[in-house]
């Protein structure tokens, strides 16, 4: 997957770096001040963050900073510093949080039965604050909420989540 977010928060999830259809989204500008202090920790990427460990392949992760002619980039698979570890993982949780969303949207279209298997694991990423940029999933969530197509349970629990969103703001 590749994501790219600049300072304002506005970011762009693509499942490949040559996918043509990306996905927007709209970090809070906390949510993005704290991603780009954590770059800023990191000296945005001008030196090795790889452990030298002997440990399993997890994965190779990229970070790049560009602004005008400064151009950083460091490829790792795991490091000890904890505040690279803090970065990927909130990458992670905007690639989970674009990934449920794009989930709940094919079994909304396509799925009525499996909407409520989509609802629970997306409740479940919430509980644990795993998700960001949450008013991404309102119109979906208040759609659900309000068709009598889906089953009663699954339009109670979107409408429960929705509620717990706004709320939680």
């Amino acid at each position: 997957m590749a994501i790219t977010v600049d300072r304002t928060g506005v970011g762009e999830y693509k499942e490949a770096e040559n996918d043509d259809s990306p996905v927007r989204f709209q970090l809070s500008e906390a949510e993005a001040a704290e991603i780009f202090g954590l770059a800023g920790k990191l000296g945005y990427f001008d030196h090795p963050l790889e452990s030298g460990l002997k440990v399993a392949f997890m994965g190779a992760k990229t970070f790049r900073f560009e602004d005008g002619a400064r151009k950083n980039e460091v490829k790792f698979n795991y490091s000890e510093d904890l505040t690279a570890r803090a970065l990927a993982d909130w990458f992670e949780r905007i690639g989970e949080s674009e990934q449920l969303l794009s989930n709940l949207e094919v079994s909304a279209k396509y799925d009525k039965l499996g909407v409520m298997k989509s609802l629970l694991l997306l409740e479940s990423f919430f509980d644990r604050k795993r998700l960001v940029d949450t008013r991404q999933y309102l119109p979906l969530l208040d759609r659900i909420a309000k068709n009598e197509s889906y089953l009663h349970q699954a339009r109670l629990r979107a409408a429960s989540l929705a509620d717990e969103i706004r709320a939680a703001k």
